[in-house]
């Protein structure tokens, strides 16, 4: 019996062991998507470029073209074997021919990233060379990647085929995606953020001290208002410093002109000249 459960001990352990192995192996290969690409001209602006990209590794876009009588579909994967072709990152494949032909047109082994504020154009180059067209030269596919915060993957469009030309034939695919939209940045000034919390602060005063006052304490009336006491203080000496800064008339002015009072005067004897009168 010892030995029967070392051995499933030992089972169990080797079983778990790999399980953990696999999910290593998954969330290292999940977080890393983006390395597979071998840029065409190593740079450390464009693997920034790259990483921006990371939530649309291990995908594969595809898309159906039909030109007349041609029936078309392309499949595109960021920095993956697109439609399983290996170091194929985009490839057409001919739906006409029953052994379903697949053209390599770009390769993420080669690949060039430039990026703006809310756009990533993804080059692949090296694909495989063109039959009579373009001189002969290797296919090349241009991916335009979109901001679009409504959906986080949309769907590969087909814009066109270049390849009347001499040199520097491309294919054009577009696509949506939130993936490279800048982050939103607030919309609110500091001194905007700073009004917001004290208006929320001396909401919370206000209720706090109210219901306190009220349920706690027992107050009626105004002195439910927290600290009545000190805002009425506040408000006297707010009045006081007002009237004392913004009026400009003295008080307490003095009289121009003081009168004499009738009383201090002394009556002067009637003078009788009767006397002068003739008898």
């Amino acid at each position: 019996m010892k030995v029967v459960n070392s051995q499933s001990g030992g089972s169990f352990l080797v079983w778990t062991l790999a399980v953990q192995l696999v999910l290593c192996g998954s969330g290292v290969y999940s977080t890393d998507g983006t390395e597979r690409c071998k840029l065409f001209s190593e740079s450390v602006s464009e693997r920034k470029v790259l990483h921006r990209l990371e939530p649309l590794a291990h995908k594969n876009f595809t898309v159906e073209t039909k030109n007349g009588d041609d029936s078309y579909t392309y499949v595109f994967q960021l920095c993956g074997d697109a439609g399983g072709v290996p170091g194929a990152g985009v490839v057409q494949v001919d739906s006409k021919k029953t052994e379903n032909k697949q053209t390599v047109i770009g390769t993420y082994n080669s690949t060039q990233a430039i990026g703006g504020s809310d756009w990533v154009m993804l080059i692949y180059r090296k694909g495989d060379t063109y039959d009579g067209h373009c001189s002969k030269e290797m296919r090349k596919a241009i991916i335009m990647i979109s901001c679009n915060r409504k959906i986080d993957v949309g769907k590969l469009e087909v814009v066109l085929e270049d390849r009347e030309r001499e040199h520097d034939c491309f294919y054009l695919f577009e696509l949506d995606s939130s993936a490279v939209c800048p982050a939103l940045q607030s919309q609110l000034s500091t001194g905007s953020i700073i009004l917001i919390i004290g208006l929320c602060l001396l909401a919370v005063y206000l209720i706090g001290g109210f219901l306190y006052q009220r349920l706690i304490v027992g107050a009626k009336g105004m002195e439910q208002f927290p600290n009545y006491a000190f805002w009425v203080e506040v408000g006297n000496l707010t009045a006081d410093g007002c009237d004392f800064v913004c009026r400009s008339r003295n008080r307490e002015e003095a009289p121009a002109y003081r009168g004499v009072a009738t009383d201090t005067l002394e009556e002067e004897p009637e003078e009788r000249d009767d006397h002068l009168l003739p008898m």
